[in-house]
């Protein structure tokens, strides 16, 4: 953990911003640093601003808004759950908007589009609350509650392979959905996301001191005046609005929200004031990644970036289950 988290999380950022930049010029038509330079003085000799305008840039807004809402929402359950393994697709509530999402795009293909975010938000606070009721009401321990999310993650994803296979002319849609990938996004899928991002952090960012209140446990928080179910719940309901949303808007990429905030309390500590800001960097900084590596591996043949977070954040999550075995 560094001495100074302040200095870290600069750190982080002016790297997630060269990242950022650098991204731009990767895919089928390969564009150099110089010419981005260029770009953004004002002097497009190359004329690669269509590209960079309509194509690069709203793709790479979208995934450093997409990975900050799915770290963020990682830090939040974790420091509420206190359960190292608590993410938005490990405990359920991505595989959940998956499929109220899958749901609308198969059965009502004509619906508008506000229809898939508010059918994913539907879909993500629904197994949030069902995970609720099952596991953290009557006082389990923290992998049981893991265990319970896992579950109503495998029935939300039985559902999405059951309609599927009912309805297999309809499928290819879903499929491009579900596979999480930033393909194709524009500036309208940016200006649909930005404002529940630009609302919501500012909001978890004010509610970091009853994270950290919380993660001290229910009968510490109690004694300290802070009503944990009350409190509890409106940190939910931020972590389910930042997850749906995402996955609304890019499909289902696991993973994210599990290693980021783990990569982040390495590096600044436990305190929410600095994890929260942390975590939305290293979200930012993982799809960046899994994003570029998609687009300028096999060019020009794009690969989901969930594909990649995937191969990323399995092996993690294998890790952190043997590290908890160790220290049980």
């Amino acid at each position: 953990m560094s001495k100074h988290p302040v200095r870290t999380i600069i750190v982080i950022a002016i790297l997630v911003f060269v990242g950022a930049f650098l991204s731009i010029g990767v895919g089928a038509v390969y564009i150099g640093p110089d010419v981005l330079f260029q770009y953004f003085i004002g002097a497009d000799t190359a004329n690669s601003g269509f590209i960079i305008e309509n194509f690069r840039l709203p793709r790479i807004v979208m995934a450093l808004l997409v990975g900050a809402g799915l770290g963020i929402s990682g830090a939040i359950l974790q420091g509420i759950i206190r359960n190292p393994l608590a993410s938005p697709d490990v405990i359920g509530i991505t595989k959940g908007a998956g499929l109220a999402a899958a749901a609308v795009i198969l059965l009502y293909p004509s619906l508008p589009v506000i229809g898939l975010p508010i059918a994913a938000f539907t879909g993500a606070g629904l197994v949030t609350v069902a995970l609720y009721l099952f596991a953290y009401k009557q006082g389990v321990k923290p992998a049981t509650l893991a265990l319970v999310g896992i579950a109503l993650g495998s029935i939300c994803q039985a559902g999405i392979q059951f309609l599927t296979v009912k309805y297999p002319l309809e499928t290819n849609a879903a499929l491009v959905w579900l596979t999480g990938s930033l393909w194709g996004k524009d500036w309208g899928d940016v200006w649909l996301l930005l404002p529940v991002i630009v609302v919501l952090v500012p909001i978890t960012l004010l509610l970091t001191p009853k994270l950290d209140v919380l993660s001290l446990g229910d009968d510490v928080a109690e004694g300290l005046g802070e009503p944990v179910r009350r409190a509890r719940i409106l940190l939910l309901i931020v972590s389910v609005l930042l997850a749906g949303a995402s996955v609304a808007v890019v499909g289902t990429l696991g993973f994210v929200g599990l290693v980021a905030p783990h990569i982040a309390r390495q590096l600044v500590g436990n305190r929410h004031a600095y994890l929260i800001p942390a975590s939305a960097l290293i979200g930012m900084a993982l799809l960046l990644l899994a994003d570029g590596l998609g687009r300028g591996l096999l060019p020009p043949t794009e690969v989901p970036a969930g594909i990649f977070t995937a191969i990323i954040g399995a092996p993690y999550f294998l890790y952190l289950l043997r590290k908890l075995q160790t220290s049980s």
